[in-house]
């Protein structure tokens, strides 16, 4: 396999056989570089990282199981560096290319993964999921992406940032493998079915941007013949207190994984890197209590709305990807947008799942649904239905 998107990882290519048939017999697949195969270095996109950790001695539960399950591994793939970052920029290792968008940003910090998927070079991929990092390129890249419900899939063996947001997620390019490799991954049956209800989020619509809003209406509209629609607001009071709030608490428990690391080898971060930990991790503790009340009540505001039957929809991202050639401040304010929205289903700890379903011009859209805590199987059979009843561009193969 030829890499002409710089989706893997510089260097020896990681490569290896399943370990039976399986369901997914015949599908390659890729790991992003935060996730252990035994015998390899996960390098976390640090090369100072790499240099300071010894070689995995087992895979990691999701890579394993995909194994068994009879995929067969192609390769680790580009992250963020120590996959702090939404946009797929690496100082180190290159940003890999959108084939869906040439010009812009691929998303991240599950770069490589996504790019690798959307360009054809695998079938599936691993990534993983705090803030933003399998949704934005899912939707930046036009593909199929799930953030898992927090603790539904087995983290063992994955690189952990912020324990409490941290999930495993995974990419496919058509909603038939992405069912088949739901099922794996969650050890359940994908039932095909829309909710009994899906709640239109119109605050969550009014945050984007109009290129955005634009080409999610025509989608929204059809969307009410295929299910029982209604719009609401989301959030009782601010709904960019979400965000917020989901800022202060992952900011803390990243500073607490990485600081002593930091201290001690006094690695080589990029610009935007280097100033997430300039303030080393100085939180009012009062902030991080606040944060942690506000997560609670937030957390039962979904979880009644929701109710084990509704799903919520609104925007994957705020805006469309940025250029490739983008400035600092420009990549700063991008970050932060795309935070206002991804940090909901990040601080409550639910499921989400980015529908390939629009574009603006030639660059893709995505539509999410949130789905109830626990509700994962249902989240990827709703994308599934929703994939026969459009029947359009990516969703050609259920027709």
């Amino acid at each position: 396999m030829q890499d002409t998107l710089g989706a893997f990882v510089p260097g020896p290519i990681i490569q290896r056989a399943p370990y039976s048939a399986g369901s997914l017999s015949g599908l390659s697949f890729a790991v992003k570089d935060l996730f252990d195969v035994a015998g390899g270095v996960t390098g976390c996109g640090n090369p100072d990282w790499a240099a300071t950790h010894e070689a995995a001695k087992a895979d990691a539960w999701a890579v394993d199981t995909l194994l068994g399950a009879g995929a067969s591994l192609t390769g680790k793939t580009v992250t963020d560096e120590i996959s702090l970052g939404l946009l797929g920029i690496n100082k180190f290792y290159g940003t890999p290319l959108n084939p869906r968008a040439p010009d812009c940003v691929p998303g991240g910090s599950s770069s490589g993964s996504a790019s690798a998927v959307a360009g054809g070079l695998v079938d599936i991929a691993l990534g993983t999921d705090s803030g933003g990092s399998v949704r934005i390129p899912a939707s930046f890249c036009g593909i199929y992406g799930l953030r898992p419900t927090h603790g539904r899939i087995s983290v063992a063996g994955m690189m952990i940032q912020a324990p409490s947001f941290d999930t495993v997620g995974y990419f496919a390019r058509d909603a038939l493998t992405f069912g088949r490799v739901g099922a794996v991954l969650l050890g359940q049956q994908m039932s095909d079915a829309l909710p009994a209800e899906i709640i239109v989020a119109a605050d969550c619509f009014a945050l984007a941007d109009e290129p955005v809003r634009r080409a999610l209406q025509p989608v929204v509209d059809r969307l009410r013949d295929a299910a029982a629609t209604t719009v609401s607001a989301l959030a009782e009071g601010e709904l960019l207190d979400w965000a917020h709030h989901q800022r202060i608490l992952q900011r803390s428990e990243f500073h607490a994984t990485f600081r002593d690391w930091i201290d001690r080898v006094n690695p080589r971060f990029s610009s935007e890197v280097a100033g997430a930990f300039a303030d080393e991790g100085r939180i009012p503790s009062s902030d991080i209590a606040a944060a942690r009340t506000f997560r609670e009540s937030a957390s039962k505001r979904l979880d009644d709305l929701l109710d084990g039957h509704r799903m919520l929809c609104l925007p994957t991202s705020p805006i469309l990807p940025i250029g490739r050639d983008a400035r600092l401040s420009d990549i700063r304010a991008a970050v932060h947008r795309i935070v206002d929205l991804t940090g909901i289903a990040g601080l409550t700890g639910l499921p989400q799942v980015n529908l390939p379903i629009a574009t603006s011009g030639s660059i893709p859209v995505g539509l999410s649904l949130i789905g109830w805590r626990g509700g994962d199987a249902a989240l990827v059979g709703a994308a599934r239905s929703l994939a026969r009843e459009f029947s359009v561009g990516q969703f050609e193969e259920l027709a």
